[in-house]
Formats: C-alpha cells, structure tokens, sequence
C-alpha cells in the first residue's frame, strides 16, 4: 500500500473499520506521520462524542414539572373522627359524593400529566432518532473507502479538518479549539460552488470541538467557507470568511 493511501485512512483507523492487516500497515505509518496522528486523535474524539451523544438523560427539571403538576390536584380533606362516622348514611353518601368527584378530578388532572409526559418522552425518542441517524450518516462519511481529509490551521488557535467521500457525496467538517462566535451569532458552514456559497448547516455555537455533517450533497463543489451570522442562520453569507477550505482532491 502506498503512501498516499495511507494517508486516507485517517477516517477508518478511527473507527476501527480497517481490515487487520492494513491496521498494521497504517500503524507502522503512523510513526512517522504526524499529520495522521493528528487527525486520529481528532477523529477518535470525534466518534467518542458521537457515541454518547444519542445517550441524553432525561431532563432534569421534569420531576420537579411532574411533581408541580400533582400539587394542583385539589382533594377532599379526610373526615374527622367518630363525628362523621356516626352522622348516618346521608352524611356518608354526601362524603362519597365528593371523594368520587375528587377521585375523577384527580384521575383527569393524573391524566393530563401522563399525556403531558407521554409528549416529553415522544419528542425525546425522536431527537434521539434524529441524532442517530446523524451520526450514522456521519461515520459512514468518515469510515467511507474513499474518504479523503484535509487539514489546516483556522484563525485563533483553531483547527479544522474536512473529510470527503465521493462514493458517499457528503462531506464532514471537524473542528478544534474554535473560539465562540460573538452573542447572539452562529458560525455558518457554506459549500463553494465555483464561487456561489450554498449553506451547509450551522455549528453548535456553545462548542469549542465540533463535528457537522454538512447539510447537502458535495457535487460540484470544491471547498467550504465558514462566516459569522444571526442566530438562526442566513440566506446567503452576510460576513465576511473567518475560514476557507479547499477540498482535498483525489
């Protein structure tokens, strides 16, 4: 195996995808490749986050919001002694009246708070989903056989690495160390389009270390732009780059 497929295998290596013999093989390269073993160890971190990113506990808030709930049922206060006990049936029967009517209160307002839950659950099942599918599409991008990276020093300190796949037409965007976009602002990724910027999706404004399935097919496009924009994203880029990236070639 040549060097420069060596140099490809970054992705696979990370996640233990490679066949034995060619791990030894990309092993024995990592020695004297410094360039690789960078991007490894962030890849590596990569697929570690994305691991534990579909294990999102419960929040935290949602025994204290169940148990608010429970306070608002209103129940009958208990009878008081031997006095109610020896007040005859018409008494008792006006009880029971009420302690039913609290009972179907209470079972409504249960009901309420078990739908209520039955929402949370739903909507966290499928952002769990959503997320695993995500990262399955993204290691198969990293993972793919002809997944190709590129790496290079960002603005700040930071550091970024694409990874292409052509077989996958999707790319993945790494990034280290990247400083926090000014409040109320989010980074931006764009593909370049012969010089048309076509949004990529946005990064998570509150991590340092990212990894972003671009949003879109590859196709055409040879490189990728990052701009600072509005929460929520723009249109088309309103700033200019803090970072431009060449796509590696094949």
């Amino acid at each position: 195996m040549s060097t420069a497929e060596l140099h490809t295998l970054t992705g696979a290596y990370a996640l233990h995808a490679l066949p034995e013999s060619e791990q030894r093989a990309f092993e024995r390269h990592l020695e004297d490749c410094e360039a690789c073993s960078q991007e490894v160890r962030e890849l590596s971190a990569t697929a570690a986050r994305l691991g534990l990113a579909v294990a999102e506990p419960s929040p935290r808030e949602l025994r204290e919001r169940v148990l608010r709930e429970i306070t608002t049922v209103r129940q009958e206060a208990p009878a008081h002694g031997r006095r109610e006990r020896s007040s005859g049936r018409g008494r008792t029967g006006r009880w029971s009246g009420y302690a039913l009517a609290a009972c179907i209160a209470a079972a409504a307002a249960f009901g309420g708070v078990a739908v209520w839950q039955n929402q949370v659950a739903q909507d966290a099942r499928q952002e769990a989903n959503q997320a695993q599918r995500q990262n399955e599409q993204l290691a198969q991008v990293l993972s793919a056989p002809d997944a190709k990276t590129s790496s290079s020093e960002l603005t700040g300190g930071a550091r970024g690495t694409v990874v292409v796949s052509q077989s996958q037409n999707r790319a993945v965007f790494l990034a280290a160390n990247m400083a926090p976009p000014p409040s109320g602002k989010v980074y931006q990724i764009w593909f370049n389009d012969e010089g048309t910027m076509r949004s990529a999706g946005l990064m998570d404004p509150k991590a340092s270390d990212d990894a972003v399935l671009l949003n879109g097919p590859v196709d055409q496009a040879s490189g990728m732009g990052i701009t600072v924009e509005p929460a929520g994203g723009s249109a088309e880029p309103t700033s200019d780059p803090v970072a431009l990236m060449d796509f590696p070639t094949a």
